[in-house]
Formats: structure tokens, C-alpha cells, sequence
């Protein structure tokens, strides 16, 4: 016959690992193909499966405890289920045991060993064995049951039959429940077969689906048992009381309370008697093992829907898994979608889900019409339940996801909601996990027609935004005090949320849904969800176009701290919250906009951005609202940094963080400790500068939102790679570079970080086509300071892999936009380039920006790239032929590399005996030694080429800002400037200073 031949292998009885090791052995030795994980051996035909059987039983002849294996072969149609059956059959073979189906005899001399049933309970079939022995087989036939004939294969399931085994083996009353077609009946007559050597008296099954009056239940037991029966249970509990036996229960909520009336009789008087009962409710008696029956697993539901089907299917994979999940892994709503397969293809199953009630029906002779169809098999639960139960459970309908005790009571407005909610659960058709409730997917939608049905779907709703309004906007107080404790109470019901802005924002009369949107604002900075949340916000904007209340602004300022991380540009709405919270005269929402608004300005204009956060800085101190003052702060600081003023930004850093921290407002307090971390490495404190980037990581990822930790990554990542640990570095970026590979995001920063940590894995093509996007002419932020930041280390790059003409082009490229967003660090990394680059041609002028870059990064207590310079001058030193300078320096630079921790970027350099001059000492030995062709420290020679440009504009009367507008810096650089020129030529003002310029 066609199909693929299983041999599997085991020892009966315990065996030892060395034992199991020469087995293994000993199988991958046979011709057929080894299974991964199973002593399980495949051959495409069944005579090469015989003859490896036999190989094998003398290859373990030899061997310690080869007398104890067994070995099954079997034949089936498709590789799984002909496992599972090989398997089975081995299950009741004895020590020196081969068995074969009948479906591999026919290639064999085997002995017929008669019709016997496996524990699978499938039909009773012929059994053969390749060898004569007169061990008896230890097939179900060998203990008195009446378990069901079972037509169809049991999938999966293994970890829940160990610990059924388990429950039984120390308890006289296990019940399993869960809702129609979960699997209960042919999961305990599973367990039951596995262990009916257990009860020498029998396992007997007893199907009370039929029965509707309690005082039959003792005349179906005594017909499956074989006793003698009379009215009542006195005479049958006699028969029983001496016996060793398994009483299967099957199918008991019809008749419940019966049931439990007989089950206690029995525990009472038979001390043997151990019963395995299924239900949709517990039999709630005492010493119950109850145990409920979980959903399939993803994979064991998609290999019950493949098997069913009858065929593999790998092209729809993605179809059949949703198809799983649709299901809620639900085996009877499997196999009745599976029974489709003949007529549809998976992915028309999976978009026929959409009715899955009218979908999911099959007509089976031999099986029960209550499994006919999904409904039937729901409705058989519904049909017990009593009115109040019937109004609790479609109201529930109306929940998206889970729910707590409040919310259900809120919304089925019914007395004593408590006492029939617990009834559900039990009944089955809730499902109680961590004290959350839900339906089952199924479940709910078929309570969704019974509420349909009652015509109470407008009334659910209502009460359902009633309650979750009332949840959020009491919560609202935590987005000030405790955002964590916010997020905790407000994030497990998103779902809930959603349906119930939902169903508020598309209502005649919006106003709920309009305060839910914005109580709800926080909400959508969490998960990546920005751009969802955006679009409920806008909708209740535009639902009240000319509205000038409160709550307006409230959803104008929701909106804008949405979209500062998703689409900042988009819609003016700081702009209008701002009007109209100064028409409300409410300062602490204007305050709250105008820090959103300087946000909007940070990208072009920094200066304005500060002067607009100063603004709302000191409107928040005015009224004492620290959470106002500390957005605008923050944003204070993300400039500072950017001008590399550290001394007036670590008091800010201190007076906001732990705040920031301990009221849970992880976004900010993310963005400020990722500034400090920057702040750290850049003064020389490299190793506190990783851990507070480890803190800023730790801040942000709970909010789970890509664009927070997103960055926080990059900061660490960068400065795991200063500090040399590219490989942690590279590692820290792999979940970002995953998410944006397969979902397509756009990490921030991701083109930066990975283009540093190209470049300094010696990967110079890689780091500068990783930062080509955002350096590009045309790139969404050109127009921005961002590309500056980027440059210095793409023109690195470009020179690293020899393309020096392009590296020029783009330090000079970011000379001037560092200069018009005085970007000090930057400047200096771009000025240290260009000075390097000439120092073989043109040593006068590289010893110009080397000195610049130098003064630059002493003025803004850059100590960690002072280094640098040092590093810089000392190549400079080199090529004039001042070794002993140059050793000086290097050595000097070498020794504050050790302290510091700034392991990148190290040249090679000659190197002095003499003890390391201090950092500060050697930045005073380079100026000293600049030599005749260096500047001196005072007069008109002393100037810098850009001081030259200032004081020339100075002299001709414009003032800071037009010299900053010309320049292409900000007026706080000029002023730094003219406080330098003032210094070197000794003049107090401009005045003094046009005066000795004419002279």
C-alpha cells in the first residue's frame, strides 16, 4: 500500500540513560529516515521496515537491556498520525515484543495475535507479531470496559493527560468542565484508556447526555456496569461497594444536581470506586478535583485542523493558524471547519468566519445533534440556564476582551449579579483567568445574537460607556500623581475602550464619547499605538467643530501629545489648544501646549524653542503644577545638551528626573535620562553615562512603544560602542533592526546608531549607506538639525573608504549646519575632520580648525573628545617634526582614554616615558607648543577665522541675531564669540572694539 511505514522503539519498564543512549544508537544505524526528538524510525516501504525491525532485534540482543525493548511498526497514510498509531501500539507490547498492524503483515512472516483494541480507542483491529512469544498483549481487551469506539485520531493534548493521570492517581472525584466542544468527553475517555490497567474491576463509561431525570442516572450505570438494577441506588451501590473500577460520567450538566445525589452515595459507600466525570459545571462536592479544559494549543490546533482535513496544506499556512486562533482553539469548531476543506480552501474558511455559525455545520451520522453544529453545541448549555443567568450572560456579549466583577455587574444592571455570574463561570461559558473574566470568541459572538435577539444591544452599549467613562475620567488624577498605576488600571480593558469610544463617538449626542477620548489621551503613547489614537482624538475634535469648552482643549491637547512622536507635523492642534486655553484662562493647560509647541519649534529653531518652554516653564511655577513645569524643563534640557551647556544643565537634570520617575511619566522621564546619559559621556564620566542609559531603557519599556524605547536603545547601544563593546551593542539594536525588518517601522535613530557601529566595526560602506536616508538632500527632517548630527561620521566614513573628495564636501556640509544650530560637538567633530584631512598639504590651516575644535570642546567641557584633539595635534606634531610633542600629547590622551573609558578611535601613536600629563595640563602644553606657525593668545593675530567673520559684521553694526541669521548660528554663539574676541583684544564692548578696529 502507498503512504510511509513507522517503526518505533522503547524499553519497557524503567531503563537507564546509558541504556536509552545505546538505543538511540542502535536506531540511527537503520536505513529509514530518524524522527526528530522519538525513537522513531520512517521507511517509505513496509518490507525495509520488517527488516530493520528484525536488524534491530538482534543488534539488541547484544546489548545490556536489549531483553526489555518492544517494537512496533505500522503503516499509515500520512507521517503524524501513522506516528501516534505506531506509538500506541507499542504501548501494549511486552518486554522482546515486535508488533506489527495488519497494514505491515502482509511483507512479513509474522504470527496472528488476534483482534485487540488499542488505547487510542479506535475499532479493534488485527494484531501481529514479527516473533512468537507468549507475552500476553496489554491491549484494552485485557481489563472488562465499555469504552466508546472513538472514529477519529487524538491529537495532541499531552501535557493536559499527565496531569490528568496525576489528579487521578490521588483523587477519587475528577471532574473535567469546560464549554461545548472543548474536548472534555474525548480527553477523559483518553485518560481513562491510559490508565485502565489501574482498576482491575473495569473502566465503564457512562453517557448521560439522554438521560433527563435524575432517578435514571443509577439504571445507565447499571446498564453500562452489567448489574442487576431496581428503582433508587440502594441495590447497585451494593454491587459496587467491594469492586476496584472507573465510573466515566460523561455529559452531566443536564441533570447536575442528580448526578452530584449519586456521586456522593458512591464516595460514601464504595471506597474503591474512583469517578471521572465531564461537565459544563462542577458537580460541587466535597474532596471535587475540578479541572478545566484548556483551549488547544496554537500548534496542537493546527495539526488537529490539518488531520482532519486530510491533507497538508503548507501554502495556507498563515490561513489555517488564523483560522486557530478565529476558533479560539476550540476542537469541535476545528473539525467542522476542517470537514470544509473538501469544498473550500482555508483562506475562504478563514473569511467565512465571519458567519461561522451558518459555516460551522456538518451532518455526521453516529454523532450526537447537539455536535452537529457549533450553535447546537451552545445552545445545549444555553438551554439550561435560567432567565436571570440567560439576561447576565448576553449582556456580557457586549465586552471586547476581558473584564472585571465591577464592570459586568455595571452592565447587566440585574439583582444579584454576583451569584449568577459564578454560575456562568462554573457553567462554563465564562472563563475566569487572574481575576479577569472573558467569553470565548465563539461564546461571545454567540451571545451577540442572543442579545441581538432581546433586543438590548443600543441598552448594553449605553451601560457599557456609562461604566468605562466613569473608570477613566476617576483615574484621570493618576496621569499627574502615578502613571504606572494609571497604566495598570486602564491598559488590560484597551479593548473595551475601544469599542466604547466606538460606539460614544458615532452616537446622536457625542459628549461621552467625546470626555472618554479625552480621559483616554495617555492611553495611545502606549503599545505603538499613536496613530490610532490620533484618529479617535480628531474625530472627537471634529464632532464639536466650534466648541469653545474646556473639554475642547482637553481632546486638542490629547491630540498634540499623541502626535508629537507619530505625526508632529500634521495638525495644528498645540496651536489651537493654546488659543483656546488662553481664552479659558487656564494656565495649566497653557502651559502643557506651549511645551508641545516648543517642541514643534525644536526642529528648526532652537532658540525659539527655548525662549516658548521658558514661557511655559515659568506659567507652571506661577501656579505650582510641577507635572506643566517638568514637560517644559525637559525639553529646556534636550537643548542645553544640544548646545553642550552641561554646567546650567545638571541642575535642571536633578531638579526634574526623580519626579519625573516616581509619577510614572516614563516617556519624559526616558528622554531626560537618555539626555543625561549623553551629558555624562560627553564630560567624561563614560561608564555612570551607560548605566543612567540603562535606567532611560528601563524607564521606556513598559510603555512598549518603539519610539521611546526605540531611542533609549540607540543610546545605549552608542554608548556601548564608545566605550568599545560593539558586539553588546549590536546586540542591545537586534530587537529594532528585527521590528523593522519584518514590520516594516521606522525606528528613530536607527540609521545613526547602526551607522556608528558600522563604521567602528571597520564596516565603512554599511555606516554610510545606513545613514544615507536620513543625511539625504531630500529626507523628511533636511531641513532640520538632524542630519548635522549624523555627518561627522559619515564623512568618517567616506575618508576611512577612501573617498576624500566626497568626505570633504560633507564635513563643510556640516561645519555650517552645526554652525547655524550651534551644535558645538558637532562643529568640533566636523572642524577635528577637516583638520586631519590637511594636515599633509596644508598643515597652517589644519593646525587652524584642529585649535578651533580644540577651543570648542574645552569652552563647552567636552573632556572625553578633548582626547581627540589631543590625538589630533599629536598627528600634527608628527608631521612638523616635533616628536617629543607629539608624544607628550599622545600620552596624555592615551592615559584619559584608560580613565574615561573611551575605547574607540584610538590611533596608533608614539608614546613618552615620562609620567602622563593631566588632561587640563595637556590642553595648556598643546597651546603652548603650537610653534611659529601657530597662533598667539592675544591681539588680532589670536583671532579665529570666525571670530575675524564676527567682528567685521560687529564692526559694521549688526546686532547678535543678524550676526547669528548671517553666520548661520545662534545669537548665544555670537555672544560666546564676542566675549572670546573681547578676552584676546582686551576691549570691554563693541563700542571699544570698533574703536580699535579703525585703528
Amino acid at each position: 500500500m502507498g503512504g510511509v511505514t513507522v517503526l518505533v522503539a522503547s524499553y519497557a519498564g524503567a531503563a537507564s540513560a546509558p541504556a536509552h543512549l545505546r538505543l538511540t544508537g542502535l536506531l540511527d544505524k537503520l536505513p529509514g529516515e530518524k524522527l526528530v526528538r522519538r525513537d522513531a524510525v520512517v521507511f517509505a516501504d513496509p518490507g525495509e521496515a520488517v527488516a530493520a525491525a528484525k536488524a534491530l532485534r538482534e543488534a539488541a540482543a547484544g546489548v545490556p537491556a536489549g531483553e526489555l525493548l518492544r517494537i512496533a511498526v505500522h503503516t499509515g497514510l500520512a507521517q503524524g498520525p501513522a506516528v501516534r498509531h505506531a506509538e500506541q501500539l507499542l504501548e501494549i507490547a511486552e518486554p522482546g515484543q515486535t508488533l506489527l498492524t495488519a497494514t505491515v503483515a502482509v511483507a512479513s512472516d509474522a504470527v496472528d495475535r488476534g483482534i485487540h483494541r488499542l488505547k487510542d480507542l479506535g475499532s479493534p483491529e488485527r494484531i501481529f507479531e514479527l516473533t512468537s512469544t507468549t507475552g500476553r498483549l496489554r491491549s484494552l481487551d485485557q481489563v472488562p470496559n465499555n469504552l466508546p469506539v472513538m472514529f477519529t485520531s487524538f491529537v495532541g493534548r499531552q501535557t493536559q493527560l499527565a496531569a490528568l493521570r496525576t489528579q487521578l492517581s490521588g483523587n477519587r472525584l475528577v471532574t473535567l468542565i469546560g464549554p461545548g466542544g472543548s474536548g472534555k468527553t474525548r480527553l477523559a475517555a483518553q485518560v481513562a484508556a491510559q490508565l485502565v490497567e489501574r482498576w482491575p474491576d473495569g473502566v465503564w463509561w457512562v453517557d448521560l447526555a439522554t438521560v433527563t431525570d435524575s432517578a435514571q442516572i443509577p439504571e445507565a450505570v447499571a446498564a453500562a456496569v452489567g448489574v442487576m438494577v431496581e428503582a433508587g441506588d440502594r441495590l447497585l451501590i451494593g454491587q459496587l461497594r467491594a469492586r476496584r473500577m472507573l465510573l466515566c460520567l460523561d455529559n452531566c450538566e443536564q441533570i447536575i444536581d442528580g448526578v452530584a445525589e449519586f456521586v456522593l452515595a458512591v464516595q460514601s459507600s464504595c471506597p474503591e470506586v474512583s469517578i471521572l466525570a465531564t461537565s459544563r459545571e462542577p458537580l460541587d462536592l466535597p474532596a471535587e478535583a475540578v479541572w478545566r479544559v484548556p483551549a488547544l494549543a496554537p500548534d496542537e490546533a493546527i495539526a488537529l485542523f490539518t488531520e482532519r482535513a486530510g491533507t497538508e496544506l503548507p501554502e495556507s499556512e498563515k490561513a489555517i493558524r488564523s483560522i486557530c486562533v478565529r476558533l479560539d482553539g476550540m476542537p469541535l469548531a476545528l473539525e467542522l471547519a476542517a470537514a470544509w476543506v473538501r469544498t473550500l480552501t482555508p483562506e475562504q474558511i478563514d473569511a467565512g468566519l465571519d458567519d461561522r455559525f451558518g459555516l460551522l455545520t456538518r451532518n455526521t451520522r453516529g454523532v450526537a445533534a447537539r455536535q452537529q453544529t457549533l450553535a447546537a453545541s451552545i445552545d445545549w448549555s444555553h438551554d439550561l440556564l435560567d432567565e436571570d443567568e440567560r439576561r447576565v450572560f448576553r449582556r456580557l456579549a457586549v465586552f471586547a476582551g476581558g473584564f472585571t466583577l465591577d464592570a459586568a455587574r455595571a452592565v447587566c444592571d440585574t439583582n444579584g449579579v454576583l451569584e449568577v455570574f459564578a454560575r456562568l463561570v462554573d457553567k462554563s461559558l465564562v472563563v475566569a483567568e487572574d481575576g479577569r473574566y472573558r467569553l470565548l470568541e465563539t461564546i461571545r459572538e454567540y451571545a451577540v445574537r442572543r442579545l441581538e435577539e432581546a433586543g438590548e444591544v443600543e441598552l448594553a452599549r449605553d451601560l457599557h460607556l456609562d461604566h468605562y467613562l466613569a473608570v477613566a475620567e476617576a483615574a484621570e488624577p493618576l496621569l499627574d500623581s502615578d502613571r504606572d498605576d494609571w497604566r495598570a488600571l486602564i491598559e488590560p480593558d484597551r479593548e473595551n475602550y475601544r469599542a466604547a469610544l466606538e460606539h460614544g463617538l458615532s452616537a446622536k449626542d457625542p459628549d461621552r464619547g467625546r470626555r472618554l477620548a479625552a480621559a483616554l489621551r495617555w492611553l495611545w503613547n502606549l503599545q505603538a499605538t499613536g496613530y490610532e489614537g490620533i484618529g479617535y482624538l480628531r474625530r472627537a475634535i471634529e464632532r464639536a467643530p466650534d466648541d469653545r469648552t474646556l473639554l475642547q482643549a482637553r481632546l486638542l491637547y490629547g491630540y498634540a501629545t499623541v502626535a508629537d512622536t507619530v505625526d508632529p507635523f500634521g495638525y495644528d492642534a498645540a496651536g489651537r489648544g493654546l488659543e483656546l486655553a488662553t481664552e479659558l484662562r487656564d494656565d495649566r493647560l497653557r502651559s502643557l501646549f506651549l511645551a508641545l509647541i516648543a517642541v514643534g519649534k525644536f526642529f528648526t529653531d532652537f532658540q525659539e524653542a527655548w525662549e516658548v518652554a521658558a514661557e511655559g516653564r515659568r506659567l507652571a511655577e506661577g501656579i505650582g503644577d510641577d507635572h506643566a513645569r517638568n514637560a517644559n524643563i525637559a525639553l529646556q534640557c534636550v537643548l542645553l545638551a544640544l548646545w553642550d551647556r552641561h554646567d546650567e544643565l545638571r541642575p535642571l537634570l536633578e531638579l526634574v528626573a526623580e519626579g519625573l520617575i516616581t509619577s510614572g511619566e516614563r516617556g519624559i522621564a526616558s528622554t531626560v535620562l537618555t539626555v543625561w546619559s549623553e551629558s555624562l559621556a560627553s564630560t567624561g564620566e563614560l561608564d555612570k553615562a551607560v548605566e543612567v542609559a540603562e535606567q532611560a531603557l528601563a524607564a521606556a519599556e513598559p510603555l512598549a512603544d518603539f519610539h521611546r524605547v526605540g531611542t533609549a536603545r540607540g543610546q545605549l547601544a552608542t554608548l556601548l560602542t564608545r566605550t568599545g563593546r560593539l558586539a553588546e551593542a549590536r546586540e542591545v539594536m537586534r530587537p529594532l533592526l528585527d521590528l523593522a525588518e519584518t514590520a516594516g517601522a521606522v525606528v528613530p535613530n536607527l540609521g545613526q546608531v547602526m551607522g556608528l557601529i558600522s563604521y567602528w566595526s571597520r564596516e565603512y560602506d554599511a555606516a554610510v549607506e545606513w545613514m544615507a536616508r536620513d543625511t539625504a538632500p531630500d529626507s523628511p527632517l533636511a531641513q532640520t538639525f538632524a542630519p548635522a548630527m549624523l555627518l561627522p561620521t559619515v564623512a568618517a566614513a567616506l575618508r576611512a573608504g577612501g573617498r576624500e573628495a566626497e568626505a570633504s564636501e560633507v564635513l563643510h556640509r556640516a561645519v555650517a549646519s552645526a554652525r547655524r544650530y550651534n551644535l558645538p560637538r558637532i562643529l568640533a567633530d566636523a572642524l577635528d575632520q577637516l583638520g586631519r584631512s590637511l594636515i599633509a598639504d596644508q598643515p597652517d590651516k589644519a593646525a587652524e580648525y584642529l585649535h578651533e575644535a580644540l577651543t570648542l570642546r574645552v569652552d563647552h567641557g567636552l573632556r572625553t573628545y578633548v582626547v581627540e584633539s589631543l590625538e589630533s595635534l599629536a598627528l600634527l606634531a608628527i608631521h612638523t617634526n616635533r616628536t617629543a610633542d607629539a608624544a607628550r600629547l599622545a600620552t596624555a590622551a592615551a592615559h584619559a582614554r584608560e580613565r574615561f573609558g573611551y575605547a574607540v578611535g584610538r590611533p596608533v601613536l608614539p608614546t613618552s616615558e615620562e609620567p602622563p600629563l593631566a588632561l587640563d595640563e595637556a590642553v595648556a602644553y598643546a597651546r603652548r607648543t603650537r610653534g611659529a606657525r601657530g597662533r598667539p593668545s592675544t591681539g588680532w593675530a589670536s583671532l579665529t577665522p570666525t571670530e575675524e567673520q564676527v567682528v567685521a559684521l560687529a564692526v559694521e553694526g549688526l546686532s547678535n541675531p543678524e550676526i547669528g541669521a548671517r553666520l548661520y548660528m545662534s545669537r548665544g554663539t555670537v555672544k560666546t564669540h564676542l566675549a572670546h574676541v573681547y578676552a584676546k583684544l582686551g576691549v570691554a564692548n563693541r563700542t571699544e572694539l570698533a574703536s580699535l578696529k579703525r585703528t
